[in-house]
């Protein structure tokens, strides 16, 4: 595991200015990933999988469409990019945000483009995440006791517009041989598909229901100067004037639903209104499984950056960048939020783009 990562206390006592809430809480485990170099024994996002040598590797059978506009690359070919984009972004050059290729860079990402090869046949899945459960607690699924790991796969091709996912659950004590080399897919769609292998530093917080799923009641309770006032909150002057929108949105970025990757706690709306998450089996309300993120925070939402992160929060020269360690864009930065049924966890899961 990484060092530790903390994020800063909430700047006021949400249940104070409305003790309704209180009951709403739910704990979150945000995962934190970082660069790194994570084994099979790791829980990581990007790396590799505990994997039985004996159990074939998931493909995606489905059609793959391709947009002529794409740059369709190999993973290999995505992580030299990387790599030269990254050698190029963190030499000394004084100031300047421009990247700092030799001049034989260029030309081999010109050279990486123009080998574009449209994959046939079925597509092997790229590993996500890998996640046990004596690293995060929350992950233990209904009726599957013996199960302490989660492993995350996804197509990196549109279906219809975000990868789709794969879940499996398995107890690690039962893999005693590992799948050395599993197979890659021919290609990505986009290089953003391709998550950047990271160790991770889980800390468990503490949320509330995006303002969004909140009834007219709380929310209008929410946007009552008189509660805040009467609970004591101490805010900022740069906060002022205050208005029923300053308080609305408060509360939304930074006392409800923490960005970044997560296991749990509450579902983020914005892209859409919130909608109803109901298992396709059961007809059971679904429960937030894991949060795959674009970013772990943006210049808009600082307020949920880690203490050990703070100082280098805003580089914008060094590769890659701080609030994107895994280089994963999905949607042109929007999260991919996995749904379960807390009935039965082979009821199929749903995924939500948010």
């Amino acid at each position: 595991m990484l060092r530790i990562r903390t994020t800063p206390p909430r700047p006021v006592d949400i249940t104070a200015v409305v003790p309704q809430l209180a009951p709403l809480a739910r704990t979150a485990t945000r995962l934190h990933p970082r660069p790194g170099s994570p084994t099979p024994y790791d829980s990581s996002v990007g790396g590799p999988l505990l994997w039985p040598a004996d159990e074939p590797w998931p493909h995606c059978e489905k059609p793959h469409e391709w947009d002529q506009v794409n740059e369709i690359l190999s993973p290999g070919d995505v992580r030299r990019l990387r790599r030269t984009r990254a050698a190029a972004a963190n030499r000394p050059g004084g100031d300047s945000p421009a990247p700092r290729y030799t001049p034989k860079e260029p030309a081999i990402e010109e050279h990486l483009k123009a080998e574009r090869t449209w994959p046939e046949g079925p597509i092997a899945l790229l590993p996500v995440a890998q996640l046990y459960v004596h690293d995060v607690p929350l992950l233990r699924p209904p009726g599957k006791a013996e199960a302490d790991l989660l492993q995350v796969l996804w197509c990196p091709f549109d279906h219809p517009a975000q990868p789709e996912t794969a879940l499996f659950w398995r107890s690690a004590a039962t893999v005693t041989d590992i799948l050395e080399a599993p197979p890659e897919p021919p290609a990505v769609q986009f290089p953003g598909y391709l998550p950047e292998p990271c160790l991770l530093a889980p800390e468990q917080i503490t949320e509330y229901p995006d303002f969004l799923e909140l009834d007219t009641e709380l929310q209008q309770q929410l946007e009552d100067w008189r509660n805040w006032q009467t609970a004591g909150a101490v805010l900022d002057s740069s906060d002022v004037p205050y208005s029923k929108v300053f308080y609305s949105e408060l509360y939304a970025a930074r006392l409800s639903v923490a960005p970044g990757w997560k296991v749990g706690g509450w579902t983020r709306w914005g892209l859409t209104d919130p909608q109803p998450r109901l298992c396709p089996s059961c007809g059971t309300e679904m429960d937030p499984l894991l949060t795959i993120a674009s970013a772990e925070w943006n210049s808009h939402n600082p307020y949920w950056i880690p203490h050990e992160d703070q100082a280098r929060s805003t580089s914008s020269t060094t590769n890659p960048a701080p609030w994107n360690p895994t280089e994963l864009d999905l949607a042109r930065g929007y999260g991919l939020q996995l749904h379960v049924c807390p009935a039965s966890p082979d009821h199929p899961h749903i995924e939500l783009i948010q």
